[in-house]
């Protein structure tokens, strides 16, 4: 046998053993599984690392075991109380069995797709407008709770659903911005009102009291009057009820003045003897001077 002939049998070899090596090693990522088939039978579920599988016998498929983002479609759907409104979503899921995933289902991500598009509108149909905007923790949660307990026989777990977006008519949003601005107005007035209460309330007992000491009305529209009449260019007119109200003033001072002094009588005859020695020292020593 010639060198030739020698030469091309080695590199005929060499290149078969890399075919062989291409074709036998399977690389799997740590975010991957991988599923091994053997003449068309599922012989394994492969973890990560290096695998070594048998030329055109078997067939090894890697699954993707990371959260998979959903966009869900926008689609017009009727509430309960027959408004039309335009809502999309996002779903969120991952494969927890790989052999399922690849075996029940071809292909995952369409399919879940087009469940999630139904069960998003069976779901906001059950409930009124209202209750779509102001509650849809629920809605997302009865949503994927739905969605889970289908996708759960795939091998693929729902870990999370949500409303991303609701579009009202234009007729619909003037109606809700017109009764926003009412039930402000209706706040609004009944704060004013309860103002105007609680004043009404407080000017009663202020009646009351000035009902009950009537100088202490007439102080107050001495009070008054004195507000009135700081600026220079006004004119105040006492009616005659003020004149003799300001009276009754100066008579009640004064026997405040003389209940005081009865109160302290001893006090007022010291000042009184003291004041009638001064008198008559200041006498006695003229007289003296005199002489």
């Amino acid at each position: 046998m010639s060198t030739a002939t020698i030469t091309v049998i080695i590199v005929a070899v060499v290149v078969l053993v890399a075919i062989v090596a291409a074709l036998s090693i399977r690389v799997v990522n740590q975010y991957q599984r991988g599923v091994l088939f053997r003449l068309g039978r599922l012989i394994a579920v492969r973890e990560p690392g290096l695998r070594f599988i048998i030329p055109v016998v078997d067939r090894l498929r890697l699954v993707s075991m990371r959260i998979v983002t959903l966009p869900i479609q926008s689609q017009g759907i009727i509430t309960r109380d027959n408004v039309s409104v335009d809502i999309s979503a996002v779903a969120y899921f991952r494969v927890i069995d790989a052999a399922k995933s690849v075996i029940v289902i071809e292909n995952v991500a369409a399919a879940i797709d087009q469940i999630a598009q139904t069960t998003l509108r069976k779901v906001v149909g059950q409930h009124t407008l209202d209750q779509a905007l102001a509650e849809t923790d629920v809605i997302n949660a009865d949503i994927r709770q739905i969605l889970d307990a289908t996708t759960v026989e795939w091998g693929v777990e729902v870990t999370l659903v949500e409303l991303k977006d609701i579009q009202l008519p234009d007729g619909m949003q003037r109606a809700m911005a017109r009764q926003a601005e009412a039930e402000r107005e209706k706040r609004a007035k009944i704060i004013a009102a309860e103002g105007e209460s609680l004043a009404a309330a407080s000017l009663g007992e202020a009646s009351d009291t000035m009902v009950a000491h009537p100088l202490a009305l007439q102080l107050r529209n001495l009070q008054t009057l004195i507000e009135l009449g700081v600026d220079k260019n006004t004119t105040v007119v006492f009616p005659a009820p003020l004149m003799s109200a300001i009276g009754d003033i100066s008579s009640f001072f004064a026997r405040e003045a003389g209940a005081a002094e009865a109160l302290h009588p001893l006090t007022h005859h010291g000042r009184l003897n003291g004041a009638t020695s001064e008198r008559t020292r200041a006498g006695t020593t003229g007289a003296d001077q005199d002489r």
